[in-house]
């Protein structure tokens, strides 16, 4: 018997995950730490037949991607930070025309050029839309090679469910990392396209757009856009780590919440009830559940690696008062020992 479980990178799982969804157009251009990606799907496209472009530019590979999904393709593009930075225009453009499309980000080190090693100080730009005009997209955050995986998938049901871009928020350790992965094979189902343009064989025509230039169009058009940012919230994934009877809660994302694991079982065995809460989806942002858990336990710990950005979200879901310290590590890998003792060291201070 074939075991489905397989020794992943994760930029490769992410690769895997989009062609079992269905993903049968990719454009990308490279860029380190994501390289993994368009390699990976420079081999294995054709023999899916698919359709594989290395383009000569970001913003030409993701100007493909919004033709390709236009026709009805399942298509994705990938880079890391200043190439997303690049592709932000076209990606304004599909979410204001409505088609849907999967935009992988294997965040790096900025601002700038910055450097290769692993950052989340791409938060604002994944969840604030990143590009011009009132528009977002949804954002969904692995901590696991195999979520990388699993979520790539499910970026592509939500792409086709909302018609709109959805951004898959990795970063360089995840996508660097090897870790077992079952490839549990593709669950959703392809959503018909009635919009797709596909050529106007005896029928009406079909457009899609984001400029209306008539009176009141616009306003219209973005109350239409605003209300189906209010249905993604069906859509909000999240876990909970311990939380049940903790004290203190830590807010993470991505690699850095498969760290303060670690961390925190290093201080339940120091008799600290400590929980976590880990955001799956950035965009909708899980407040709700997060003020659930706010209304019991009034000390909030965040940790990212930036300067702090997702603390502003954990400080606009959590009740009035309630205490939200920041643990921040810019361009800087934080070792489960070193989150422990920030963890200590705020716990103790607060229980003398």
């Amino acid at each position: 018997m074939v075991s489905n479980r397989k020794l992943v990178k994760g930029n490769e799982a992410i690769a895997l995950g989009a062609i079992a969804a269905g993903c049968r157009f990719y454009a990308g251009y490279p860029i380190t730490p994501q390289n993994e990606i368009p390699e990976f799907m420079a081999g294995r496209m054709p023999a899916v037949g698919g359709k594989f472009i290395q383009a000569e530019s970001e913003i030409a590979a993701v100007s493909m991607v919004m033709g390709a999904a236009a026709t009805g393709a399942r298509a994705m593009t990938s880079s890391s930070s200043p190439g997303i930075s690049l592709k932000q225009e076209a990606i304004s453009y599909m979410a204001g025309s409505g088609i849907p499309c999967v935009v992988v980000n294997v965040c790096r080190s900025g601002p700038g050029l910055g450097g290769i090693s692993a950052s989340q100080g791409d938060y604002f730009q994944a969840t604030r839309g990143g590009g011009h005009g009132d528009y977002r997209t949804f954002v969904l955050a692995p901590h696991s090679v195999q979520e990388s995986y699993d979520l790539t998938m499910l970026a592509f049901d939500i792409a086709d469910r909302y018609r709109t871009p959805v951004l898959v928020l990795s970063d360089a350790v995840l996508g660097q990392m090897k870790e077992p992965v079952y490839l549990r094979g593709y669950k959703g189902r392809e959503i018909k396209k009635p919009w797709a343009v596909t050529g106007a064989k005896g029928r009406k025509a079909r457009y899609l757009k984001s400029l209306y230039l008539n009176e009141g169009e616009l306003t219209a058009r973005n109350w239409k856009l605003f209300r189906k940012y209010r249905r993604m919230e069906k859509e909000i994934r999240y876990e909970t780590y311990l939380t049940e009877d903790a004290e203190a809660i830590v807010v993470a994302f991505g690699c850095v919440a498969r760290i303060l694991k670690t961390s925190i079982q290093m201080a339940r065995r120091k008799g600290m009830r400590v929980g976590m809460f880990r955001p799956i989806s950035l965009f909708p942002f899980p407040s709700r559940a997060l003020a659930g858990i706010s209304s019991r336990v009034n000390r909030f710990l965040v940790c990212e690696l930036n300067t702090g950005q997702m603390v502003e979200d954990v400080r606009l879901a959590v009740k009035p008062g309630t205490s939200v310290e920041s643990c921040l590590c810019p361009g800087y890998i934080p070792t489960p020992n070193e989150l422990f003792r920030e963890i200590k060291k705020r716990y103790l201070a607060n229980n003398p």
